[in-house]
């Protein structure tokens, strides 16, 4: 989810890994430089003459791990590659690959800014198409308290409720959870121009939203969430969605001059990859696996809940997905 607002597309992800201990395990696990700060550091490998290397950015929801488990599982099983992976936040990670310091971001849900300045302007990044996976963030309530109060999806009853979502961190309001704030979302200027009697509390991460979200559905309490598709999550904890104002064309322009302005709906998303230039052209067979790496949200699904929920090692989960799905994979790989 960042998971940020493409014309006023947002990304605001806090996603989780299960329990609090996987989740941080897990992200140690993928990214062998933690929080490292790509702008001040380039891969290990890309001294090593020789060697074929290719450093990716791993964003911090499972969703964006999975792509980068499975294509670093393949590049280096299948294409002799060695592979570093990086955790960095999303602006940053713009900043890296421009620099040449990342050579690929496998999921982004929309930066127009970022787009704008090294895409079209600055030409250092270069668009690395669809990774065949549509995002849509939203409002979402569990099922079990939507089917018995419908009213609850419709954006214009939420205060009605709101006594029923207070929490001892959102006081005398409802609470709006969202996940960590490091991430773009539209949701305190929805709150304000909706002119909701909500508070918006941010869980942290993505994996202690998860937590909460699930320690919320063991008790069948009723809540309210910031949340996103693809996600595995939704496979244990049934969620429906909020209907929300309608996403707009004039909206989203308005929310790119006055981003506090947002009035209406998320936008649906397609999710795109994009490269360092130099990279996407050299025509190395890790940029042509890259370009063609291409799946659905039930592949990406299938690797996050074996991460998330079943507490396997990305790699694990990579080479179990890679094992099953030889159909689907198999025509990313460089034509010899």
């Amino acid at each position: 989810m960042s998971r940020t607002h493409t014309r006023t597309r947002t990304r605001t992800r806090a996603k989780i890994l299960g329990t609090s201990l996987l989740a941080g395990a897990t992200l140690l696990a993928l990214s062998g430089c933690g929080k490292a700060d790509m702008t001040k550091q380039a891969s290990p490998f890309a001294a090593a003459k020789g060697t074929k290397s290719v450093t990716l950015s791993v964003q911090t929801w499972v969703g964006a791990q999975s792509d980068v488990a499975v294509a670093k599982y393949l590049l280096e099983n299948e294409l002799d590659y060695h592979v570093d992976t990086v955790q960095v936040d999303e602006i940053p990670a713009w900043d890296a690959l421009s620099q040449g310091r990342v050579d690929a971001i496998l999921e982004d849900w929309g930066h127009p800014d970022q787009e704008k300045r090294y895409v079209q302007d600055k030409k250092t990044i270069t668009d690395g198409g669809p990774n065949g996976v549509t995002g849509h963030i939203g409002w979402f309530v569990p099922k079990y308290w939507a089917d018995k109060h419908p009213e609850v999806t419709d954006w214009k009853n939420l205060n009605k409720v709101a006594d029923q979502l207070r929490t001892s961190e959102s006081g005398n309001k409802g609470q709006l959870m969202d996940g960590s704030p490091s991430y773009v979302t539209n949701d305190k200027a929805l709150v304000k121009n909706l002119d909701l009697n909500y508070e918006v509390v941010f869980a942290g991460s993505e994996a202690a939203q998860i937590t909460q979200i699930q320690q919320f559905a063991k008790e069948k309490k009723p809540f309210l969430t910031y949340w996103y598709e693809p996600q595995w999550l939704f496979n244990q904890v049934p969620m429906v969605e909020v209907k929300l104002p309608k996403y707009t064309d004039s909206c989203a322009e308005k929310g790119a001059k006055d981003p506090k302005s947002v009035d209406c709906a998320y936008p649906t998303t397609p999710l795109k990859k994009f490269f360092n230039t130099d990279f996407a052209k050299s025509g190395s067979e890790a940029s042509q696996f890259l370009k063609s790496f291409k799946w659905t949200k039930e592949n990406q699904n299938e690797v996050s809940e074996m991460i998330a929920s079943q507490g396997l090692s990305a790699d694990e989960a990579a080479k179990r997905w890679v094992e099953k799905h030889p159909d689907v994979w198999k025509p990313w790989l460089p034509k010899k």
